[in-house]
């Protein structure tokens, strides 16, 4: 059947897949089209908090009502649910939210250009210096997608230019969206568990630049170039970054600089963006984060001074490389959002010596790479959560001679005893680092509570360091 156009969904039976927060902002803008809503869930208690929105309530779909037009799914949602399955064998379009904002915003007089990022790790970070950087340029722009304020609403709230955060989920329901300028930051394996497969992630990535005017790769990650050359268009502008000396459109490093061969009238001579001490959290990856969120407002127009000014103002993000306290000459740092190995490799290369706080959900993935690399920087490691045995068993493959502590209970407490640990291992001038290297679900509500929990009993071993010492 011909595709759904949002903008002509007057009186049409739209089906939204999930009452969570992207089921909430998805009923909110398709009320605003005068489309007829049906909403399901799993979950009764969470569909309850929709009523009084003027959708039906319908729990525990298994197949599409009759007549239903268009199907707008969670990201969430696997593509082999039942009811997605059903949907597409019955001839109904399944789509994401990010595509219904992206059709939404088509329509609009003066639509919002999109400046797309997508990866494994990064993407939170490189929005957020993205949108300091446009606002310090003079544009209305806004950081919204899968960094938590809702793209749906962005575009309904009219911003000139859109920071998007893209998830592999979002991506997979999207199949018009077409960004002013799109990157891959970077990809390693993670999501098997969702995709079914390393190969189909990356292709799910990888769509992100099958319609953008500007594509932009890594040139340090193999996978962010090829999926660049694979999925971007023939006709698309080509940039890459690096952390090397940038050739004609590039952008990288010249000693202590960040520089620009890409957007420049002359790509003979580099213009100067910024300076590495202006690139907070500092390390490598963040760098890279840097030089990606450059290429995106310099593809938008954004001057050299706005880029400097906007990433020495930008403020990182809770739970992302922060260091919580010093306490005897240990530095002890919370970097509970690495929730897969590659962002973990990220903190773990950042120190020379180290205790390692890790372990939870893997979800497949593998850390033996991470521990090789590593392995040489740690004083010791302490593991709690379920994938643990699996982090201790990469550890004595790897680093045989490196101490390891399990932890085992299932609270808050938990992480009071591996801080405990960690201490013990430490020596001054080392960092304690949470990189856990896997998600958090088995013991914590999220990745943020878990880091909340490392903060408070970091505090609590300072105001004990303290007590003992007065």
């Amino acid at each position: 059947m011909r595709a759904a156009e949002p903008m002509e969904l007057a009186g049409k039976r739209v089906l939204v897949a999930g009452a969570g927060v992207t089921g909430k902002s998805v009923v909110a803008a398709l009320s605003t089209l005068d489309a007829r809503i049906t909403v399901t869930d799993g979950d009764a208690g969470r569909l309850s908090e929709l009523d009084g929105l003027g959708a039906e309530l319908v729990p525990g779909l298994a197949e599409p009502p009759d007549g239903t037009d268009l199907v707008v799914t969670s990201p969430g949602w696997r593509p082999s649910a039942p009811l997605l399955v059903a949907a597409r064998a019955a001839g109904v379009e399944v789509i994401g939210d990010v595509e219904l904002a992206w059709r939404i915003g088509q329509g609009l007089a003066n639509p919002p250009k999109w400046l797309a990022v997508t990866g494994t790790n990064g993407k939170t970070t490189t929005v957020g210096m993205l949108e300091a950087i446009l606002r310090t340029g003079g544009a209305d722009a806004v950081a919204c997608g899968n960094v938590g304020y809702a793209v749906l609403d962005a575009v309904r709230g009219g911003h000139e230019v859109l920071a998007v955060e893209l998830s592999s989920f979002q991506l997979h329901w999207s199949n018009t969206l077409a960004p002013h300028a799109s990157v891959v930051l970077n990809l390693a394996e993670d999501h098997i568990d969702w995709h079914g497969s390393l190969a189909e992630y990356a292709a799910a990535k990888g769509t992100i630049h099958a319609r953008s005017a500007t594509v932009i790769a890594n040139a340090d990650d193999e996978m962010s170039v090829r999926l660049a050359a694979e999925h971007g268009a023939p006709s698309a502008n080509r940039v890459s970054f690096g952390l090397g000396t940038p050739r004609a459109g590039e952008l990288g490093l010249v000693e202590d600089l960040l520089v620009d061969r890409a957007f420049v009238a002359d790509p003979a001579h580099a213009e100067e963006l910024c300076a590495l001490a202006d690139v907070r959290p500092p390390g490598p990856h963040n760098v890279a984060n840097a030089l990606a969120a450059a290429a995106l407002a310099r593809a938008f127009g954004v001057p050299a001074d706005a880029v400097r000014k906007g990433l020495h103002d930008f403020t990182p993000g809770a739970h992302r490389a922060v260091e919580v306290a010093e306490i005897g000459g240990v530095r002890y740092v919370n970097d509970s959002k690495a929730t897969n190995p590659h962002a973990a490799a990220g903190s773990l290369l950042a120190h020379e010596h180290l205790v390692w706080i890790a372990g939870g959900q893997l979800k497949g993935a593998s850390v033996d790479e991470l521990v090789a690399a590593a392995g040489g920087r740690l004083r010791g490691v302490v593991l709690l959560g379920v994938d643990s045995p699996v982090i201790g068993a990469a550890v004595a493959r790897h680093a045989p001679d490196v101490p390891v502590r399990q932890v085992s209970s299932g609270d808050d407490e938990a992480m009071t005893a591996a801080v405990s640990a960690a201490r013990a291992m430490a020596r001054p001038g080392d960092v304690v680092l949470l990189a856990p290297a896997a998600a958090s679900l088995d013991m914590f509500r999220n990745y943020a509570h878990r880091g909340d929990a490392f903060a408070q009993a970091v505090d609590a071993l300072k105001a004990e360091t303290q007590h003992d010492g007065g």
